[in-house]
C-alpha cells in the first residue's frame, strides 16, 4: 500500500510542477510600460503588506490553539497530541497555498494588461494561467500533506479511527486559516470598493479606477487579498474538508464490517489524485478568440475536466473495491460508490447552472435588475434582494436530492463521496474563479495608465465573466459544504454515541434555534465590519480630495499609502470576533449542553447557513453584474441616473457576495470539524 500512496504524492507533485510552470511562464510575458509596471508594483506591494501582517497574526493563533490541542489531547492516549501537527500542517499548507497565488496574481496583472492591447485571447491566456497557479497549488498541497501525514501516522496507531481522528486536526487547520482570510480579506476589499465607488465614481464624476481616487490601489489589492488568498483558502479548506469527511466515515466503515484493508480510506485520495490529473488537462481546453464568449472557453475546460474524471473514478472505484463490502444491511459496492461521484459532480454542476442563471449579464434575473435601476435604487435593492430569495430555491432541492440519493447508494459514506465528487476538479474549477480578480485588477491598471479604451473593453468583458465564474465558484463551495458538514455531522454522532436526534428533546432543539441563529450573527458582524471600515475610507478620500490641491484636475497625486493603510488595519482587527465565534461555539456548547446540544447547534448552523450563504452570494453577483450590464450601454450606459442606481445595489452587494457570504460555508464546516475533534473530550 505504500507504493501506491507514492503514486497519489506524484500526483501531487505534478500538480505544484505544473504550477511552477505556468508561474515562470507568466514571469517571460511582456510587462506592458513603465506606468503599467509602477502601478503593478504598487499593487503588489500593499497587496503582501497585508498578507505578511495577516499571517504575523495568524502565526500567533496557530501555536495558540496547537498548544490547547496538545494539551488537551496528549493525555487521552499515546500519539494522540499529534493532532496538533496536524493543525498545523493544515495551516502552513493553506496560507502558503494563498502566498504562491498572490505572488503570481499581483505578477500577471499587469501583463494581462499588456495583453489585452493585442487580443482577448491573449489577456484570457496570462489571466487564467494565474489562476492554474493558484489552483494547482490548492490541491497540490492539499493532496500532498494528507497523504503525507496518513503515510507517517498509520503505522503509528492500532487501528484506522484513532489514525483518522489525529489527522482531522488539518481539517481545522485548513478551515480556520480560511475563515481568516475570507473575513480579514474580504473587509478589506469591500471597504475599499465601497469607498472607492461611493466618493469617487458617485460624488466626484470620475471613473472606476481613476488614477485620482486615493482608494483605487486599495481598491485593486482588495480584489488579490479577498478573491485571490481569500477564494484560494476558502477551496483548499472545501477541498481537504471533503477527502478528510470520505476518510473518516471510510475508516468507521472498514472498523464497522471488520474489513483487513483499508481500501475505504484511502479511496478518496485516489479520487483527489485523479481530479489532479483530469483538472491539468481541462486547463488546455480554456481558449478564445476576440468576439468570443469566454464563458464559453471556460465552461469547456471545467466540462472536459469532469467527463475525464468521470472516467478515471470508474476504473478507480473497480480497482479498489473488487468485491461488494457489507456494512451491516448496506452493500458498499465499486458501482454504487461511482454513482454517489457521479450524483455529487452533476449536482455540483447543476448548482453551478442555477448560479449562472441567476448571475451572468446574458439571462433574465440580472437584466431586470438593470431595468429596475431606472426607477432608483431602492427598486434596484428589492429587485436584488429578491432575485437572491429565489436563488436559494433549486440549489436547496439539488443538494437535498444529492443528499437522499447518496445516502441510498452507500449511506453515509456515500453522502461524503458526492462532496467530494463535487470538488474532485477543485483545480481547474479555482483557475476558472481566480482568473477574475487578475482580470478586474488588469482593467484598473488600463484605466490608471490611460490605454486605448478598447483595452479597458476587453478586460471588462474578461472582469464580467470572472464575476459568474466567482459565483459558480461560491456556488460549489457552499453546496459541497452542506454535503460536508453532514460527513463531519455523522462522524461526529458515531464518536459521541448518537444513534438519533430527538428534536422534541429541550436541550436539542434550544441547539437548534441557536444554530440558526450564528449565522446570522457572524454576517451582521462581518458586515458591521465592512460599513465601519468603508465610513472610515469615505471619510480619507473625502478629506484628500478636499485638502490636497490639484487632485481632481490631474495635477497633484493622492496619497494610495494611506487608503491602504485603513483598510489593512481595520480588516485585521474585525476578523478576530467571527472568527473566535466560529471556533468556540462547539466548544463552549459541547462542554456546558453536552453531545445532544451541540448536534442541535450543528443542525441549525447548516440549515441556516446554507440559506443564508447561496442568498447573499447570488444577490451579490446579480447586482454587480447588473452594474456592468448598465455600463455596456443598457439603460442609458455610463453616468445615468439607472447608472448611480446599481452602483448603489453593487454597493450594497459587495460585502453580501465577497465577505459574509462565502464565509458562511466555511463557518458550517468549521464547527463541523471543530465539534469532531472535541467529540472524545465531551462524549
Amino acid at each position: 500500500m505504500n507504493v501506491l500512496l507514492g503514486t497519489i504524492i506524484l500526483a501531487g507533485l505534478f500538480a505544484l510542477g505544473f504550477a511552477y510552470w505556468k508561474a515562470v511562464w507568466i514571469g517571460r510575458r511582456a510587462r506592458g510600460s513603465e506606468e503599467m509596471v509602477a502601478i503593478g508594483k504598487a499593487i503588489r506591494e500593499g497587496a503582501m503588506a497585508f498578507i505578511k501582517a495577516e499571517y504575523r497574526v495568524l502565526a500567533v493563533f496557530v501555536v495558540t490553539i496547537a498548544l490547547l490541542l496538545y494539551f488537551f489531547n496528549q493525555n487521552r492516549g499515546p500519539g494522540l497530541g499529534l493532532v496538533a501537527v496536524s493543525f498545523v500542517v493544515g495551516a502552513f499548507c493553506s496560507a502558503l497555498a494563498g502566498f504562491i497565488g498572490m505572488r503570481v496574481a499581483t505578477r500577471a496583472n499587469y501583463r494581462t494588461t499588456q495583453a489585452a492591447t493585442k487580443s482577448l485571447g491573449a489577456a484570457l491566456e496570462v489571466a487564467f494561467a494565474s489562476g492554474s497557479v493558484m489552483g494547482m497549488s490548492v490541491v497540490g498541497l492539499g493532496v500532498l500533506g494528507l497523504v503525507t501525514l496518513f503515510y507517517i501516522y498509520e503505522p503509528m496507531f492500532t487501528g484506522l479511527p484513532q489514525t483518522m481522528e489525529v489527522m482531522t486536526g488539518f481539517a481545522v487547520g485548513a478551515s480556520s486559516i480560511a475563515l481568516f482570510a475570507r473575513v480579514g480579506g474580504g473587509i478589506y476589499t469591500k471597504a475599499a470598493d465601497i469607498g472607492a465607488d461611493l466618493v469617487g465614481k458617485v460624488e466626484a464624476g470620475i471613473p472606476e479606477d481613476d488614477p485620482r481616487n486615493p482608494a483605487t490601489i486599495a481598491d485593486n489589492v482588495g480584489d488579490n487579498v479577498g478573491d485571490v488568498v481569500g477564494m484560494g483558502a476558502d477551496l483548499f479548506e472545501s477541498y481537504v474538508g471533503s477527502i478528510i469527511g470520505s476518510m473518516v466515515l471510510g475508516a468507521s466503515a472498514v472498523t464497522a464490517a471488520g474489513m483487513a484493508s483499508d481500501q475505504l480510506v484511502v479511496l478518496p485520495l485516489y479520487l483527489a489524485a485523479a481530479g489532479i490529473l483530469a483538472s491539468v488537462m481541462g486547463t488546455f481546453f480554456v481558449r478564445v478568440r476576440d468576439g468570443g464568449n469566454p464563458q464559453r472557453a471556460m465552461n469547456t475546460g471545467t466540462g472536459a475536466a469532469a467527463a475525464l474524471t468521470l472516467v478515471a473514478v470508474w476504473f478507480i472505484t473497480r480497482w479498489q473495491l473488487p468485491e461488494a463490502v457489507l456494512l451491516g444491511d448496506m452493500s458498499i459496492s465499486a458501482g454504487a460508490v461511482f454513482a454517489s461521484a457521479v450524483t455529487g459532480l452533476v449536482a455540483g454542476t447543476m448548482v453551478g447552472l442555477t448560479t449562472e442563471y441567476f448571475t451572468a449579464v446574458n439571462h433574465a434575473p440580472v437584466r431586470g435588475i438593470a431595468k429596475a435601476s431606472e426607477t432608483g435604487a431602492a427598486t434596484n435593492v428589492i429587485a436584488g434582494l429578491s432575485t437572491g430569495m429565489f436563488s436559494t430555491v433549486a440549489p436547496v432541492f439539488i443538494i437535498a436530492i444529492a443528499i437522499v440519493l447518496s445516502n441510498a447508494l452507500t449511506g453515509l459514506y456515500g453522502i461524503a463521496i458526492a462532496a467530494l465528487g463535487m470538488l474532485t476538479t477543485t483545480g481547474i474549477q479555482l483557475a476558472v474563479d481566480a482568473y477574475g480578480p487578475v482580470a478586474d485588477n488588469a482593467g484598473g491598471i488600463a484605466e490608471m495608465s490611460h490605454q486605448d479604451p478598447v483595452v479597458r473593453q476587453r478586460t471588462d468583458q474578461l472582469d464580467a465573466v470572472g464575476n459568474t465564474t466567482a459565483a459558480i465558484g461560491k456556488g460549489f463551495a457552499i453546496a459541497s459544504a452542506a454535503l460536508t458538514a453532514l460527513a463531519m455531522f455523522a462522524a461526529y454522532t458515531r464518536v459521541v454515541g448518537l444513534e438519533s436526534i430527538d428534536v422534541l428533546d429541550p436541550n436539542v432543539m434550544a441547539g437548534i434555534l441557536v444554530g440558526a441563529m450564528l449565522p446570522f450573527l457572524f454576517s451582521g458582524l462581518a458586515l458591521k465590519a465592512v460599513g465601519t471600515t468603508a465610513m472610515e475610507m469615505i471619510a480619507e478620500v473625502r478629506r484628500q480630495f478636499r485638502e490636497v490641491p490639484g487632485i481632481l484636475d490631474g495635477t497633484g497625486r493622492p496619497d494610495y499609502a494611506a487608503c491602504v493603510d485603513i483598510s489593512t488595519k481595520a480588516s485585521l482587527r474585525h476578523m478576530i470576533a467571527p472568527g473566535m465565534l466560529a471556533i468556540f461555539t462547539p466548544v463552549v456548547v459541547g462542554m456546558w449542553g453536552g453531545p445532544s446540544m451541540l448536534a442541535g447547534v450543528l443542525t441549525g448552523i447548516t440549515s441556516s447557513g446554507v440559506l443564508l450563504a447561496i442568498f447573499m452570494a447570488n444577490a451579490g453577483g446579480a447586482w454587480d453584474n447588473a452594474k456592468k450590464y448598465i455600463e455596456g450601454g443598457a439603460h442609458g450606459g455610463k453616468g445615468s441616473d439607472a447608472h448611480m442606481a446599481a452602483i448603489t445595489g453593487d454597493t450594497v452587494g459587495d460585502p453580501f457576495k465577497d465577505t459574509a457570504g462565502p464565509s458562511l460555508n466555511i463557518l458550517i464546516k468549521l464547527t463541523a470539524v471543530v465539534s469532531l475533534v472535541i467529540a472524545p473530550l465531551i462524549k
